[in-house]
């Protein structure tokens, strides 16, 4: 259940873009966020080299850009960790290897955009997602709810960009449960506009005022 979410814009002063550097949303939360050309070409591991090679062909080149931002923000704010192998667990989420008590990490993609996320202290998921080009009444009726009618009143690119700033909440708040999916994403209530709420065990953010495409992450508050 989603409860107090905020919808007063985030202050624009005092408050960082997320860029491809990370920032610190949150105490122990770390962002990232980039168009896949400006990171160059990534240092690859071996170990992430391999996982790619799992991967359809089409799809292995932003899996690759994905592994390096998440490796570059760790880089930058845990060194020590930053060329543990990563793996897979039953759910499908990706997790540091080794004890259980290592920071959560988390990766999305859409199109050229990639984001990525550390939490020093539990689980965390974060969603980046470019407007639809063409997004279906029924598709709003069913991810926004009691709040689909607000979206209609809107003109269709703005629709479309609202539209992905909730289903980035939606997603964010799935992939830092591990459920993905199978957790109904479209069944959590996020109100248009807003900008910060509560679902389940997690905090989750949109970044409306420090990203130029919906961005939005999940976390375990300390």
């Amino acid at each position: 259940m989603n409860t107090g979410p905020s919808r007063a814009p985030l202050p624009r002063g005092g408050f960082p873009a997320v860029t491809g550097d990370g920032t610190e949303i949150a105490p122990g939360v770390w962002l990232a966020s980039a168009v896949r050309a400006e990171l160059g070409e990534p240092a690859v591991l071996a170990a992430d080299l391999a996982d790619a090679r799992t991967r359809p062909r089409w799809r292995r080149a932003e899996f690759l850009a994905g592994r390096h931002l998440l490796r570059r923000l760790l880089r930058r704010v845990r060194p020590e960790l930053a060329a543990l192998p990563i793996r897979t667990d039953p759910a499908g989420k990706p997790r540091l290897a080794g004890p259980p008590d290592l920071p959560g990490i988390t990766v999305s993609h859409d199109g050229d955009r990639i984001a990525a996320a550390v939490c020093a202290h539990g689980d965390v998921g974060v969603d980046v997602q470019l407007p639809p080009a063409q997004l279906a009444d029924s598709t709003v009726r069913r991810c926004l709810g009691r709040h689909a009618p607000v979206l209609a009143a809107l003109p269709r690119a703005w629709r479309a960009r609202e539209f992905a700033w909730v289903w980035t909440v939606q997603e964010a708040c799935v992939k830092a449960d591990g459920t993905g999916l199978a957790g109904r994403p479209w069944a959590i209530d996020v109100p248009p506009g807003a900008v910060s709420g509560r679902w389940g065990g997690f905090t989750w953010l949109s970044l409306r005022a420090r990203s130029p495409v919906p961005l939005s992450c999940a976390f375990h508050a300390p």
